[in-house]
């Protein structure tokens, strides 16, 4: 039996007095029976379909000869994954905090030269990634892992090893790396924005000349999916050296399998690759195979059969085999900072301020109650898929009801149960602003102005749009500054459409970041603003004016004023308003169970947890069970 490589094509040929069963493994291989009597092989992996073919035929006893080609393969494959033994072994020692060598010193005189200096966590971090070339950084949110990647990234560049940075991810994190960027290596790179928009305009970017190209490229996960084709070709091209990563990577199990083809593919002609994210096992321990397929390809440390035992564990519940298994192929490959060891002071958590409601105020939200609870004594004739959505309906009903009562007269997705049924109360809900300023408005703007006469900025948390708007109208009559972050804010400005001079999420942030800019209120909801924007240089006070039940989102709004690069010298303050006697209390203790729940998971490696571990509608389904069910 012959073996050659011609392209990305494995052939067998010139093979005699071989069984049937050969042949069915080889077609079972992928194996296809060509006119010339050759067995072909289109691969995606030639070194894993190699060496599994050779092993099998090995196994058999089947006397084969290599070409030169596929020999010198095998002779390199063999090196690199001895190379790569090494590799892990000594950043196991070094992550462990056992092995440090004179590589480390280098690195570390590297970083000295920057223009930010790297905490102690953030180099041993870097240097960690350096060791591996393509690694993964699954430290917490604010630990500054961004501008780890960066210094990682301008030394491999001082090397010849890279030139260019090709990031994927959500919109979000686009002006964060062109910021951190000029932070951390102290000047503005070239770059480009390869997201929507014009699809001409993108490919034009992915033909430049060499000499032509941006440092700094900006791309999301759907984008990628659509010009793959494109990006492979810019990658090929003479004198491109990418260093590739994928932020917030845990967005990718929203993706689904067309994600992995793509960038897998795309992966394969990157120099260096990364991944960024704080909750790296989004649903199942199998959330973690494509990551390291990404990153490592034919030297994936999670063998195919590892993958399948890893599979039937979880299916048995056999937790603690799987974490074993995953110390030992991936631990080496990683590095993880946990929000103990970012050197942060600690935060206060002010006791919430119990506020007394308006006497319209108590009438709305115990008539919204009353009726909720009335509408609840017939659901036993409903079933349980229209229930689900009752419940849910109504319980953010009584959540409008104690943010602003006007809000009761919007629309709600899937919900129309009549719960207004009388003049007297519309007219009530409809005139609210007109007869009385509600008791948590008045709370907060207590707050706020005792804040800003000791010249702090304070950043105000809201889950409903109406309520952030009202919030804002509020304060700029006044006569303070305050403008708004939520979902309709652009994200950012595409220099090829933008036709609006409306304010972008990172024009409002970087006013709202200058000390002198005279915006000095910053109001936004968790479900626009939680994540990629930090506040934490200049805002040291963040207000909840309502709560809802998505911890995830709760927690990262916490980070806003939390981070490395500021936290280590200044106090951030959390101050919670409340109605007394009502669904906030039930809604902030619910909150703070889960929050726990989700620090504890996090603190541990090889734990499943997600940004969306707690589902919001999971949960307002359950308090209205909590409210009104054993009530009745």
């Amino acid at each position: 039996m012959y073996i050659d490589i011609i392209n990305s094509s494995i052939e067998i040929s010139d093979f005699n007095n071989l069984k049937k069963y050969h042949i069915s493994q080889f077609k079972y291989f992928g194996f296809l029976n060509g006119d010339d009597g050759v067995y072909r092989l289109n691969s995606l992996n030639i070194g894993y379909d190699l060496k599994k073919l050779i092993s099998y035929i090995e196994e058999e006893n089947i006397n084969f000869t290599l070409s030169e080609s596929v020999s010198d393969l095998i002779l390199k494959l063999t090196k690199d994954q001895i190379d790569l033994e090494e590799t892990f072994k000594y950043a196991k020692l070094f992550k462990d905090g056992t092995s440090i060598n004179e590589s480390y010193y280098q690195f570390e005189a590297f970083t000295r030269t920057l223009p930010r200096k790297l905490k102690t966590h953030q180099l041993k971090s870097a240097y960690h990634f350096y060791c591996v070339k393509n690694g993964a950084n699954f430290s917490v949110p604010g630990s500054g892992k961004t501008s780890t990647l960066l210094s990682v990234y301008a030394k491999l560049k001082l090397e010849e090893k890279c030139n260019l940075l090709f990031i994927v991810g959500p919109p979000s994190c686009f002006q964060p790396w062109i910021n951190e960027f000029k932070e951390t290596l102290g000047r503005v790179p070239t770059s480009s924005i390869l997201s929507g928009g014009n699809k001409s305009f993108r490919k034009s970017e992915y033909f430049r000349s060499f000499g032509n190209i941006s440092e700094l490229y900006l791309s999301t996960f759907h984008t990628v999916l659509n010009d793959y084709r494109e990006i492979v070709t810019f990658f090929s091209q003479k004198g491109i050296k990418p260093f590739l990563i994928i932020d917030e990577a845990h967005y990718m199990k929203q993706i689904g399998g067309s994600w992995a083809t793509s960038l897998l593919k795309i992966g394969q002609y990157a120099q260096y690759k990364g991944i960024l994210t704080g909750t790296p096992i989004p649903k199942s321990y199998k959330d973690l195979f494509n990551l390291f397929d990404f990153l490592w390809g034919d030297n994936n440390p999670i063998s195919e059969e590892d993958k399948i035992q890893i599979s039937i564990w979880e299916k048995n519940k056999k937790f603690e085999d799987i974490k074993n298994v995953l110390e030992d192929r991936i631990g080496p490959c990683f590095y993880r900072v946990r929000k103990k060891d970012l050197g942060l002071t600690p935060p206060i958590f002010h006791e919430p301020i119990i506020v007394k409601m308006k006497d319209d105020e108590r009438s709305i939200y115990e008539a919204i109650k009353a009726k909720i609870f009335e509408l609840d004594q017939s659901d036993y004739f409903r079933d349980e898929h229209i229930l689900t959505k009752l419940w849910r309906g109504r319980m953010i009903r009584l959540r409008q009801s104690i943010s602003h009562p006007k809000l009761l007269l919007s629309a709600i997705d899937n919900y129309s149960e009549k719960y207004i049924d009388n003049s007297d109360l519309e007219s009530k809900i409809r005139n609210y602003e007109k007869n009385e300023l509600s008791g948590k408005l008045e709370a907060l703007t207590d707050i706020v102005l005792s804040l800003r006469q000791q010249d702090q900025k304070v950043l105000i948390w809201s889950n409903f749009v109406g309520t952030l708007k009202l919030i804002k109208k509020h304060f700029n009559n006044l006569g303070e500054r305050a403008e708004l972050i939520y979902g309709k804010t652009p994200i950012r400005k595409d220099d090829q459409l933008q036709i609006s001079e409306e304010k972008t999420r990172e024009d409002i942030r970087d006013e709202f970041l200058d000390i002198k800019s005279g915006l000095d209120i910053l109001i936004a909801n968790p479900a626009a603003c939680a994540e990629s924007i930090s506040l934490h240089k200049s805002c040291f006070h963040a207000i909840y004016y309502d709560l809802s039940y998505n911890a995830a989102q709760y927690l990262q709004s916490l980070d806003r004023i939390h981070r490395v690069g500021g936290s280590e010298f200044n106090t951030a303050n959390y101050y919670f308003l409340q109605y007394e006697n009502s669904v906030d209390q039930d809604i902030k203790k619910n909150l703070e169970i889960k929050a726990q729940k989700m620090y504890d998971l996090i603190d541990k490696d090889y734990e499943i947890y997600d940004l969306d571990l707690f589902e919001e509608d999971e949960d307002d389904i359950e308090l209205y069970k909590k409210v009104f069910k054993n009530n009745g």
